[in-house]
């Protein structure tokens, strides 16, 4: 039986302002990669995220990313890399002792947005973060893209990596992500589920220019902030279950 995990970035809500409907999208999914407070998030409602997910027997992973609430996180920033392997190890420490207070544990660490495409390819933010991990817990995996810099310098380092894909992401021909500001960067729904069972059945997607590319993946992510968020999480869940795919952390 094929099997594949399911993640979703939670725990964005910050004071009155809220992101996302966290329960809901929980039920379906079964990695959930809770903000760290930096790009979003605040202590109460991380907090309150981590309890759910323990509740829901759903997997925590810390989602740090860039000291950048006004951006959300997906804003480059050209960062010393000892201070950014300093805020790393801040923000995923502060995560593990609010999970464990609510009798769960950080299992995997995914860097976020403009975090997550730099050390894609940037070598200096990517050595920043796996010594972040190094330091911090070298048997913590890293969630990262297939065949990025990342991914090389953590196995280089001792660090275990896992291989994630997007259901709800356009792909351009060299496997990257199309960026968010480009025409294709986001899937219809429709379209995220049929990429979704395309990736768990086959390991490959269609990218923007119509070819079909190869891609590994051990865990699928569905963005959790946007406003179909919940009904696409369920339907895709329910489209791979149709398929005879087992949903399960990848941890």
């Amino acid at each position: 039986m094929l099997r594949i995990d399911l993640n979703s970035d939670l725990g964005e809500s910050f004071g009155n302002y809220t992101f996302g409907d966290d329960a809901a999208v929980l039920s379906s999914v079964s990695s959930a990669n809770v903000a760290c407070g930096f790009h979003a998030g605040d202590p109460r409602g991380i907090r309150e995220t981590c309890r759910a997910a323990a509740a829901a027997g759903v997997t925590i992973g810390a989602h740090p990313g860039y000291r950048d609430l006004a951006g959300f996180g997906r804003r480059f920033i050209d960062y010393d890399a000892g201070e950014l392997t300093d805020e790393v190890i801040y923000q995923v420490g502060a995560l593990q002792a609010l999970a464990r207070s609510v009798g769960t544990a950080v299992r995997y660490v995914k860097p976020h947005g403009g975090l997550y495409h730099a050390i894609a390819h940037h070598m200096g933010q990517a050595e920043a973060v796996v010594r972040a991990l190094r330091d911090l817990d070298a048997g913590v995996p890293l969630l990262v893209q297939p065949g990025s810099v990342v991914e090389r310098v953590a196995r280089e380092a001792g660090v275990p990596t896992f291989a994630e894909a997007f259901a709800d992401r356009g792909y351009a021909p060299d496997g990257s992500l199309v960026q968010r500001s480009a025409p294709g960067a986001m899937l219809a729904p429709e379209a995220a589920i049929a990429q979704a069972v395309r990736i768990a059945t086959t390991g490959r997607v269609v990218a923007v220019d119509g070819t079909e590319i190869a891609v590994r993946a051990d865990s699928i992510c569905l963005h959790g902030d946007q406003p179909a968020a919940v009904r696409l999480a369920r339907d895709i869940r329910s489209a791979l279950e149709h398929r005879e795919v087992e949903i399960g952390s990848f941890v």
